[in-house]
Parts: structure tokens; C-alpha cells; sequence
């Protein structure tokens, strides 16, 4: 079942986005060659619970963490360890709360130090794709559309592997509620979009296979061929004539341009 959203539940939303926007935003302005994935882990559950908020994925389903930290060919549910981050590494963190009876959810994959230009053209293209799919999240369109906008992008224009086995969704009162956001898809087909549904978008994109596999810790997803893989995501309430994104980049993209251990991502036209 699809629940809805009324314009104060979606006001509700937004908060609990935007201390994620508020978390990410944070790791943004420290991460760095030499931190750990446990550093950032800590730090994040103390500026959430600052916040009178909970971590929303720590005990999700017996996930031991406050973040989802997944390194180079780590594409998303890595837990955080105390492996220093590498020059060159890609980090996807993936941030989670629950404030107000209402979750938040949102991704960003960060390119730390000298990271070399076929990773940042992943990056580029993967967060462009991001956006081309929000733009598709507006009344009387499907879930296809938004699909099919990630896949063509990613893998007819650049031939990148679009992750099959893993998808956005529906969120609210719950972290994952229905329907299921694939990153693939035709377009006019699956559920139509109507005023008050709200995702999350999360193109997930390797370089190389699309194929995943599970790591040995029994969470961490990685490209099968260990190619590197990129992850960006965002929360989205369908409109009429554009999505309201309710957890705003530009807060995150800000902290990483003055940060100058991160190359910031540029976003294609």
C-alpha cells in the first residue's frame, strides 16, 4: 500500500531531511585522508542526537551503525570500520534519521584527495543522473520514468553498469515504504506518480558490471568485479510541475568546496 503524504506530514519529512542534509553536510567539512569510517560514524550519532532525533538505521534490521559507509567498489550498507580513507578513495555515506515520527534518508559519495579522472566522470555522471530523474517526479508521470532516466544516462550514454538488485523507494512513518524506485525501467510504465507520494531516488552506478555481490561482514554490497561504484541520493515529494526536493544538496556541495582534501563533483548540463 502507498501511504500519501499531507502537506504537514511532508513539512514533518523535511525536517528529519534536512538533519540529514544538516549530518552529511558535517562529514563533508572533515573528511579527509587518514579518518576512519568509525571517526565519522561517532561524530554524525552525536549530531543527531543533539538533535532530539535517532539514527534511523542503527538496529535497522541488527545493522550495527549509525552511517552506511562504502568505500571504492563498495556500493552501498558498508559498516564503517577503522581502515583509514586513502588518497583517491570514492566514500559513499549514506545517513539516516528519525525525528518527529518520520524518517530521513539520504547519500552522497565523496571524492577524497587525488581521486583520478575516471572516478570523477562515475561521480559526475551518476549525480547528474540523480537530478534528470528528479526531474521525471511529477504528477501523472510513472515510476518508469525515473527509471528509465537514471538507466539511459548511465548506461546507454556512458556505458556504466546500473545496479539491478538494490532500488529507491517510498518513505515516510517507515524507512522503506511502497512503491520501489529502480533505477531502470521503461518509460509510461509502473505506478503513476500523484501529489503527496514521496521517494527516495538513489541511482547506484559501477564503472564496470553492473552485477553485485555480498561482502563477507554480511552487509556491505560490492561491484562483482570490484569496479568502483558511485551512490547519491535524494528525498523527493511529487508536484504538479516540479519535485520538491526536500533534502537540499547545495548545504553538502558548499562544505565540499571548502574543503580542499575533496574534489568537488561537477554536474553535466
Amino acid at each position: 500500500m502507498i501511504y500519501y503524504k499531507k502537506e504537514e506530514e511532508i513539512e514533518l519529512l523535511r525536517e528529519s531531511a534536512m538533519l540529514v542534509v544538516k549530518t552529511l553536510s558535517h562529514i563533508a567539512s572533515i573528511i579527509k585522508p587518514g579518518l576512519t569510517g568509525v571517526e565519522i560514524d561517532r561524530q554524525a550519532e552525536a549530531l543527531i542526537l543533539d538533535h532530539k532525533a535517532k539514527p534511523g538505521f542503527k538496529n535497522y534490521n541488527g545493522f550495527p551503525s549509525t552511517l552506511c559507509i562504502s568505500v571504492n567498489e563498495g556500493v552501498v550498507h558498508g559498516i564503517p570500520t577503522d581502515k583509514p580513507f586513502e588518497d583517491g578513495d570514492i566514500v559513499s555515506v549514506d545517513c539516516g534519521v528519525y525525528m518527529n515520527e518520520f524518517f530521513g534518508d539520504s547519500a552522497y559519495t565523496f571524492a577524497i584527495g587525488n581521486v583520478s579522472e575516471e572516478k570523477m566522470e562515475l561521480l559526475s555522471v551518476t549525480y547528474t543522473s540523480l537530478y534528470r530523474a528528479i526531474d521525471q517526479a511529477i504528477v501523472g508521470n510513472r515510476i518508469g520514468d525515473i527509471g528509465y532516466a537514471v538507466q539511459n544516462y548511465c548506461e546507454r550514454e556512458h556505458s556504466y553498469g546500473v545496479v539491478r538488485g538494490l532500488v529507491g523507494h517510498g518513505i515516510g512513518k517507515n524507512l522503506h515504504e511502497a512503491p520501489e524506485v529502480p533505477n531502470f525501467g521503461s518509460r509510461g510504465r509502473g505506478t503513476q506518480l500523484k501529489e503527496g507520494l514521496v521517494i527516495a531516488i538513489e541511482p547506484m552506478v559501477n564503472l564496470g558490471t553492473k552485477d553485485i555481490r555480498l561482502s563477507d561482514d554480511g552487509w556491505t554490497i560490492v561491484s562483482k568485479d570490484k569496479s568502483p561504484s558511485a551512490h547519491f541520493e535524494n528525498m523527493v515529494a511529487v508536484k504538479k510541475e516540479k519535485a520538491d526536493i526536500l533534502t537540499d544538496y547545495s548545504f553538502i556541495d558548499q562544505e565540499v568546496k571548502n574543503n580542499p582534501e575533496i574534489r568537488v563533483i561537477s554536474r553535466k548540463n
